[in-house]
């Protein structure tokens, strides 16, 4: 980026929260940038959504989908702008959304009068009916509350992906894209793309600049098939003189990694790093101190059962994260409510009974003062049953929320092991200041408080000893 634009985009309303809040776009809040501004208030995104082909798909009912997330009570959703699509069978994954029957894709491009892949692809020009769609998603979208994650490229895993990519040369009639799936993205060896990719992400950002419950990720998961560091900034960038001239910018993500890493030389166009499968959540606090969004915006591959995406949320949170997005395989095209029943091979879960736990999770932490909690877990002490894990998240002084979970390891069967802990069982020392207090037990299965009552409290520390629970529990302790 060069000294000019770097600075202009420093100055811009991004970097000034109160310019932003007054527009309502999402934003990092200016008091806590670990979280949201979202049209006036504090937000945290939360949610668990289908399988990225909403807009790409047109099979795919999108207007129900978004419907089904807002009647959930969640507030986000992940969508692949069209440079990518898979092959049925890809991943396992029955009734991907990802994977559009023939002549059901559709993408930023144009089809050709020239026969090949339904009709080849222009690079040179619009589909003006998927602008449309797209127009339209986001602005259903912004109508339910729910803020889009709009992925812009996606690496091309294996050669069944590239040979459906309208980038390449096979699929398009610019003479473009004669290369390698491992050099699409790069700076140097992409054949011709890089012109192409640039002018996708100015018509994508000039298409949307009136949204307010929008933001960009460059890349969905580029530490996979050969796509350069230099190449997602250089896209940042394209963004940012994409959108010099508006009031209020879009924010943009960057996904990291999966599980967990620690981000280097951030270019300071990113606002959101986000990460896969971050169970558990120790990627939050070794890239705390960028003062940025930390999210885990794709869960997977820890069974079919419920429980163990609810506690990745659940410690994500904690932990400090401002957003979790879980993969969801019950949307489907036919079953855009989220009641499609999946078989046993599938690479993740979601079930409606999910989704309301993770509303129960939104809820509860809606409620609390989180722009003004940190993670604390030096406040906890003691001996917990082996492979119990705590985590605190915290106002001191005034407002403390423990988190309590076991590790849910998957078995061979898709399932979970669940693990049973007895009345009394477990107890530890929080360290509290004196005061009143009420306590609840939370129960984040059933979605309810198992226990409530009010202490007394001299100062120093308190022994807890929690109700019997499996799995996973919250206290919370507030001041009166």
């Amino acid at each position: 980026m060069s000294p000019a634009l770097l600075a202009l985009w420093l100055a811009s309303p991004i970097f000034v929260g109160p310019a932003l809040a007054a527009a309502g776009r999402l934003s990092l809040h200016p008091e806590n940038p670990h979280y949201f501004l979202f049209r006036g208030k504090p937000t945290i995104l939360i949610t668990s959504g289908e399988h990225y082909g909403a807009v790409l798909n047109l099979d795919f009912d999108y207007a129900k989908y978004l419907r089904a997330l807002a009647s959930d009570g969640l507030n986000n959703t992940r969508t692949w702008a069209g440079a990518y699509c898979e092959p049925a069978n890809a991943f396992t994954i029955a009734e991907n959304t990802l994977a559009p029957k023939p002549g059901r894709f559709i993408c930023p491009w144009a089809r050709s009068s020239e026969p090949g892949y339904a009709n080849k692809f222009d690079l040179n020009k619009w589909d003006d009916f998927y602008f449309k769609r797209l127009n339209d998603f986001v602005t259903q979208a912004g109508q339910h509350g729910i803020i889009v994650e709009l992925n812009l490229f996606c690496p091309f895993y294996e050669e069944s992906m590239w040979r459906l990519s309208p980038m390449n040369a096979i699929n398009n009639i610019n003479d473009v894209g004669k290369v390698a799936r491992t050099n699409v993205y790069t700076l140097d060896k992409n054949g011709g793309l890089l012109a192409i990719q640039e002018a996708m992400v100015r018509k994508l950002v000039t298409e949307l600049k009136g949204f307010d419950n929008l933001y960009y990720e460059i890349c969905n998961e580029p530490y996979f098939g050969g796509v350069t560091i230099e190449w997602q900034h250089h896209i940042a960038e394209v963004i940012v003189e994409a959108e010099k001239g508006l009031i209020s910018r879009h924010l943009i993500s960057q996904n990291i990694a999966n599980n967990k890493a620690r981000v280097e030389k951030p270019h300071p166009a990113v606002s959101i790093f986000n990460f896969h499968y971050a169970s558990p959540p120790e990627t939050v606090s070794m890239n705390y101190g960028l003062n940025k969004v930390i999210g885990d915006n794709e869960t997977g591959f820890r069974g079919t059962n419920d429980a163990p995406y609810r506690m990745e949320a659940w410690d994500f949170i904690i932990a400090g994260g401002g957003l979790f997005n879980h993969l969801d395989y019950s949307f489907t095209a036919g079953h855009e409510d989220g009641t499609f029943v999946f078989p046993s091979s599938q690479p993740g879960g979601g079930t409606p009974a999910l989704r309301r736990q993770l509303r129960f999770l939104s809820e509860f932490i809606a409620k609390a003062d989180f722009l003004h909690l940190h993670p604390t877990n030096a406040l906890i002490h003691g001996n917990l049953p082996s492979g119990l894990t705590a985590r605190v998240l915290a106002k001191p002084g005034e407002d403390f929320i423990v988190y309590l979970r076991t590790p849910a390891a998957p078995q061979p069967n898709g399932q979970c092991r669940h693990e049973n802990f007895l009345d009394q069982q477990v107890s530890f020392d929080l360290t509290l200041p004196a005061g009143e207090f009420t306590v609840d037990w939370l129960d984040t299965s059933a979605c309810s408080v198992l226990q409530h009552q009010r202490i007394t409290h001299q100062g120093g520390a308190r022994k807890f000893l929690a109700p019997a629970f499996q799995d996973d529990i919250v206290l919370h302790v507030l001041k009166k």
